[in-house]
């Protein structure tokens, strides 16, 4: 059964600092953020009652804000109470969560200073993607055809919406091809990330990722690595060939929505999900429901 579209769903969403029916939390169609992308979000999950990390969340929107030039007009202490009251509101335990801010309609031109500046937190219900057996089995990623842009011509420390074009672009193009995913390689032709996630490599026993300099330093990114060294794995962070995949052992995405997902295939190289990549899965999962049960 498939489910109703996003905006004819029923429950709660944070608005402008009340909580208002799911299906009246609308926007203009004149609105900034729709024609220009002056809008940033965050993408986060709650399980057993408790979202992770939160408050390193909502650092992060008020810092992503802050780059494209505008101010989030709640602070870090407000917007955690909205999330408890948005997760309350809706009776989840185990949800996604979505914290979004854009600039409103006063001003339609590149420039938008004066514009009102909109937040909403929603949520909805999420469970893991896979079990254990599915995902030691590795997802299988395509090339993308577009590479992550040059720092110096985006803003590629926040977590804006616009920057997410060429990941659509890509993913479709990857689905559409047999993949679950896609890498993306940065605008000099290395390794970079994949359209929704961080990437790592396992030779020898140590951890391989690139360097977080042209693409976002993702949460679960720290996290993972924070894991690894509590295990006593190597974390390398560096520059990673394309070519140099052929040497690696194993690989994993990380992000919210994948957490830890082992990969099969990347194009033409190949890799075997093993020690390394179940250890992380495993210590990961623990970790997220950490919290919950404290």
């Amino acid at each position: 059964m498939s489910l109703p579209p996003f905006d004819q769903r029923d429950g709660f969403i944070w608005y402008n600092g009340a909580l208002v029916p799911w299906r009246e939390a609308k926007l203009h169609v004149l609105s900034h953020g729709l024609h220009y992308g002056s809008c940033v979000f965050e993408g986060e999950r709650a399980y057993g009652g408790v979202i992770f990390k939160s408050r390193e969340h909502s650092e992060r929107f008020r810092h992503s804000a802050q780059v494209l030039d505008f101010e989030i007009p709640y602070s870090i202490d407000e917007l955690e109470a909205a999330k408890e009251a948005t997760l309350k509101a809706n009776g989840l335990v185990n949800s996604y969560v979505r914290p979004v801010a854009w600039r409103g309609s006063e001003m339609m031109a590149v420039a938008a200073q004066n514009s009102t500046i909109h937040v909403a937190i929603a949520m909805w219900d999420w469970p893991s993607m896979f079990d254990m057996a599915t995902k030691m089995k590795g997802v299988r990623l395509d090339i993308a055809e577009y590479c992550r842009p040059d720092p110096r011509s985006a803003p590629s420390m926040a977590k804006a919406a616009g920057l997410y074009m060429i990941c659509t672009i890509s993913k479709h193009r990857a689905e559409r091809r047999g993949y679950a995913d896609a890498l993306m390689y940065d605008w000099q032709g290395r390794v970079a990330e994949c359209t929704g996630a961080n990437v790592f490599f396992v030779k020898d026993g140590a951890l391989h990722t690139p360097i977080a300099d042209c693409f976002l330093d993702g949460i679960t990114r720290r996290t993972v690595i924070d894991l690894a060294k509590r295990r006593g794995i190597e974390v390398v962070e560096r520059r990673i060939m394309p070519e140099e995949m052929a040497s690696f052992d194993e690989c994993f995405i990380c992000g919210t929505g994948a957490e830890v997902t082992p990969v099969s295939e990347i194009g033409p190289y190949k890799f075997t999900p093993g020690a390394v990549s179940r250890a992380l899965v495993e210590d990961y999962d623990k970790e997220v429901h950490a919290a919950s049960r404290a």
